[in-house]
């Protein structure tokens, strides 16, 4: 893992993230250069600093964008306006629920990503799904050189990552050359579906799940009998209960294994392990919507797999990185050993060899993209060649 801020693991997390959501070396060392003091603050008081670096860069960013569209060359604004998109996001994921400016600042990164979207013709679009009288949005990434209807891999989020932030680290363009299309997903408790709609997290994923299933099944464009789904981090365990509980998924993919949830909330209350955010449990309650700390962990405790992992009975892939400060790598064990009717079952555990050892292989996310493109393709019907 890239070390810039060696006493602050949540700092570096976040440039760690940056970086493999296509952000320069040299933008991103400008932007923490006058960080090091900051990063040895109180959480307030240095995330606040923190913002104010990250976003005078994206700013920047946005400015040249707008020099490269009065001369006609919007792919790259396209980039320009990405990567500000990149920052904005980081810095926004920094700072604590209620902070002075936080919505201004995620819907400052919206704009910016979505202008970048348009100017770039990728062929993705916004899509909003029915749910609950509101409604989830999501990213549809088109495959690539399909004929009739297309495969297509659901990626959701993590506890603090949004469908942009998974947009830009890559799985959806690497899985479109292997003709498979990409639903990317605010669920609830994170992205838009938390901020802008206030859908709360919940443990019974297949809530969701299945009406994003059956919106997918409807459309002319997509093969019913081929939609799996992608979890990364807390995603590991949204995933698999997904699956379990809605068998007309072809295939699941735990980006993590984030067996036992509740199990890991007890260790951060006697701080072992590492925190993915700022002021977590305050983000952690307003994720869930509960009033306070005892009120989230009594949610928190249903946030297992045990018992629910024998109802799957289509492949499964669990990946996991060796060095995990996070979550524990004996839940990647746990969950690969309760998949008992998986009729193809694969745990792939990232070592010093192959890289992406840390959280999520945030440290080095290219070999475990790799693994879940190809495994996806091979089990919905891509091409991997």
């Amino acid at each position: 893992m890239f070390r810039y801020f060696p006493t602050n693991y949540v700092w570096d997390l976040s440039v760690n993230l940056a970086i493999e959501m296509g952000g320069r070396m040299g933008e991103i060392a400008e932007m923490c250069a006058p960080l090091t003091e900051a990063a040895k603050a109180p959480d307030a008081d240095g995330t606040r600093a923190f913002r104010e670096s990250w976003e005078k860069m994206a700013q920047r960013l946005e400015g040249l964008a707008q020099d490269d569209l009065a001369r006609g060359r919007t792919l790259s604004a396209s980039t320009k306006l990405m990567r500000a998109a990149n920052y904005l996001i980081i810095a926004e994921r920094m700072q604590a629920h209620g902070s002075d400016g936080r919505l201004a600042l995620y819907r400052h990164h919206l704009a910016s990503f979505y202008q970048a979207l348009s100017l770039g013709r990728s062929g993705a679009y916004r899509v909003e799904i029915p749910y609950q009288g509101k409604h989830l949005s999501g990213i549809f990434v088109p495959a690539e050189g399909v004929q009739g209807p297309q495969p297509v891999l659901i990626q959701v989020n993590g506890f603090d990552s949004t469908k942009e932030m998974r947009y830009m680290a890559q799985l959806p363009g690497l899985l479109a050359k292997r003709g498979i299309a990409s639903l990317v997903l605010d669920q609830p408790g994170t992205g838009e579906a938390l901020r802008l709609q206030d859908l709360t997290a919940r443990h019974d994923s297949e809530h969701w799940a299945t009406p994003v299933y059956n919106w997918l099944a409807a459309r002319a464009d997509v093969d019913a009998a081929r939609i799996g789904i992608e979890g990364v981090s807390l995603g590991g365990y949204y995933a698999p209960r997904a699956v379990a509980f809605e068998p007309r998924f072809a295939c699941g993919i735990s980006w993590g294994a984030n067996h036992d949830w509740r199990d890991v909330q007890k260790r951060r209350l006697e701080r072992e392990g590492d925190f993915p955010v700022p002021h977590y449990w305050a983000h952690a309650a307003w994720v869930f919507g509960a009033k306070d700390i005892d009120d989230f962990m009594a949610r928190a405790e249903h946030m297992h797999l045990d018992g629910v992992l024998d109802r799957i009975r289509v492949p499964y892939l669990v990946t996991h990185g060796k060095h995990d400060t996070q979550i524990p790598l004996k839940w990647a064990h746990r969950t690969y050993d309760q998949l008992v009717n998986s009729p193809h079952r694969e745990l792939v555990i990232f070592d010093e060899r192959t890289g992406g050892v840390m959280h999520s292989s945030v440290d080095n996310s290219g070999p475990v993209l790799d693994c879940i493109c190809d495994f996806a393709a091979e089990t919905l019907g891509g091409r991997t060649a």
